[in-house]
């Protein structure tokens, strides 16, 4: 079991770089990029084609990460039972966990916005040119929001092993 346990911890892991990183990645070099004039022709095409590729990256990550995350929870004797009764948010840990698993929900409901409707839209073609430049503010806006609320959780997440 406790081979499992690594595995699960492993994975959780390589999920939680694959997802930050990409975003990394997104924020550091393609969104600068896109930004130089001799990109500006392509820059919306490249945003839209990059956006898709890394949300069907991000999603498995997020979802490896619950799956995972949970295993490990229950790794360490929590079960449902405690869940229910609260018994999971007492003490030092239980307590960073609860304020990590708030930040969670708020990223996953920020990214499923942003994901499937505020970013495809700030790229679609039959919108207007300032309705998509709105929807790209807001697209931008809540992107940041997601990196900060990313790295928000994997600060805690340190908290919880050490």
């Amino acid at each position: 079991m406790h081979t499992l346990y690594l595995l699960s911890v492993w994975l959780h892991v390589v999920a939680a770089m694959a997802w930050v990183g990409g975003m990394i990645f997104l924020v550091a070099v393609i969104v600068p990029l896109l930004r130089r004039p001799e990109m500006r022709d392509r820059a919306r095409e490249l945003l839209r084609l990059s956006g898709r590729r890394f949300r069907t990256l991000g999603w498995l990550s997020l979802g490896t990460l619950l799956v995972t995350g949970t295993f490990n929870v229950a790794h360490r004797g929590y079960g449902v039972e405690h869940l229910v009764s609260g018994d999971l948010f007492r003490g030092e840990w239980g307590r960073a966990l609860a304020v990590k698993l708030a930040l969670v929900v708020a990223l996953l409901a920020l990214s499923a916005v942003h994901d499937f409707w505020v970013g495809p839209a700030a790229t679609r073609e039959d919108l207007t040119a300032d309705r998509r430049e709105r929807f790209r503010r807001a697209a931008s806006l809540m992107g940041r929001t997601s990196f900060a609320l990313a790295l928000a959780v994997v600060a805690i997440a340190i908290t919880l092993v050490r």
